[in-house]
């Protein structure tokens, strides 16, 4: 019997406040373990009467072999964020009668070789490549000629066909790619740009061939932004290394940083590589809120569902579903309280106050359009006011004269410009 997992009240209020502290982290991670625990079930389920049950049963017995063997070992594949996508993408290809590329139930047999290698279990077993590779979740992959190839471990070595698993599996070795670490002070992540689903639905994804990715630095800037964090956010330094396993790559912009978060892959963060240290910071606090809130609404309902209603997001050129304005204005809260600490600082200078006082009205707004809209939950009402209680403090801070006025210009150009997009009589 899986856990029934109920957030406590303490936890919805710390996260409601736009926080949440360790023994939220803690909470959501369970939720969300066991939610892949679910789906990989579902998985096996789904596929009965189908082709592929054989393959996902045998994937499935070994992946419990390897938790009998070495229990955090499984976990730490079983948790990993890729791994809930392709299982959820995979019940819902099967239940659709669906033939989705990478939604094979036989991939549990990837999962479940990754877990025999971590946790050392004698174990052999074919997997099939997808796209010329064979990908095992959070360790790497191996490009492959033919498929299916058969993954070997035990004796305190693993092989995928002839291709020798390296010891030390986060670099590359001859045939093997190996996800890359960044390990820096409590930040403990992996960048993975080799997992077919690491990022569902994101637009720019950067393979390992691509010209612009280059490990070195990564590293570099994770480290600098992470110093940014550690040092004056120490709080959201502490979240993020509790709940953010993953990093992945994306293309840079002409301007600034492409970030985004799926509710598929709890844990992991898309981003550009940062130009600067206080930028991949801020990027690192806002993606975190996303991870947090798409973790809570997998235990708490805060919207009616949706009838088709679109709002205004200070932050967007597009309308925006109820859902995803509540994401924003959760995310931008977490942004503004970035800011209000940065402004302290001998360095924010005037542009900090400018963007904390752009942002923190931005959420005002966002938050009178979500209790105005009459679509929240009892619970989604009482989640929206508390982040309204704690901006209500932080709207009377002062700032410059010449940064409120900034604040506002920059506002009322991104409303124009939003209505001339979408109509003068948009809101």
């Amino acid at each position: 019997m899986l856990p029934r997992h109920r957030l406590s009240r303490d936890v919805f209020a710390a996260l409601a406040a736009g926080g949440g502290g360790m023994d939220a982290m803690r909470e959501l991670a369970a939720a969300e373990y066991s939610k892949h625990l679910t789906l990989l079930r579902g998985v096996l389920a789904a596929a009965q009467g189908d082709d592929e049950y054989h393959h996902a049963r045998l994937g499935y017995d070994l992946l419990a072999a390897a938790w009998r063997k070495d229990r955090r070992a499984a976990e730490t594949v079983i948790e990993y964020p890729a791994v809930g996508a392709w299982a959820r993408r995979t019940i819902q290809a099967c239940r659709a009668g669906l033939a989705l590329p990478g939604a094979e139930p036989g991939r549990l047999r990837a999962v479940a070789a990754a877990a025999a290698i971590r946790a050392r279990l004698p174990a052999e077993i074919e997997v099939a490549a997808i796209d010329g590779h064979v990908s095992l979740p959070s360790l790497g992959a191996v490009m492959v000629a033919d498929s299916p190839v058969v993954v070997r471990s035990g004796g305190g070595r693993a092989t995928v066909g002839h291709v020798e698993v390296p010891e030390h599996p986060y670099r590359d070795a001859p045939g093997w790619l190996g996800l890359r670490r960044v390990r820096v002070g409590s930040l403990d992540v992996v960048i993975d740009d080799l997992d077919p689903l690491r990022m569902p639905g994101a637009r720019g994804l950067l393979p390992r061939q691509a010209a612009s990715w280059d490990a070195a630095s990564w590293d570099a800037a994770l480290r600098r932004s992470w110093a940014v964090l550690e040092r004056h956010h120490p709080v959201v330094a502490a979240e993020i290394a509790a709940a953010v396993s993953v990093i992945v790559p994306l293309s840079r912009p002409m301007e600034g940083i492409a970030s985004t978060t799926s509710p598929d892959v709890f844990g992991a963060i898309g981003m550009s590589l940062p130009s600067d240290a206080v930028l991949g910071a801020e990027t690192l606090t806002h993606e975190l809120q996303h991870v947090k809130l798409d973790a809570l609404l997998d235990l708490v309902t805060l919207t009616l569902p949706d009838n088709g209603q679109s709002y205004y997001a200070p932050w967007r050129d597009d309308p925006r579903p109820l859902r995803g304005l509540l994401q924003g204005a959760y995310a931008f809260l977490g942004v503004s309280g970035f800011w209000r600490r940065q402004r302290l600082l001998a360095s924010g200078g005037q542009h900090a106050d400018i963007v904390y006082a752009r942002w923190r009205a931005a959420v005002a707004l966002a938050i009178e359009t979500l209790i105005g809209s009459g679509r929240l939950t009892s619970a989604g009402t009482e989640f929206v006011s508390s982040m309204a209680y704690t901006l209500a403090d932080w709207l009377a801070d002062p700032v410059t004269t010449e940064a409120e006025a900034a604040a506002q210009r920059a506002a009322q150009s991104h409303l124009a410009r939003w209505r001339s997009v979408n109509g003068p009589n948009a809101v």
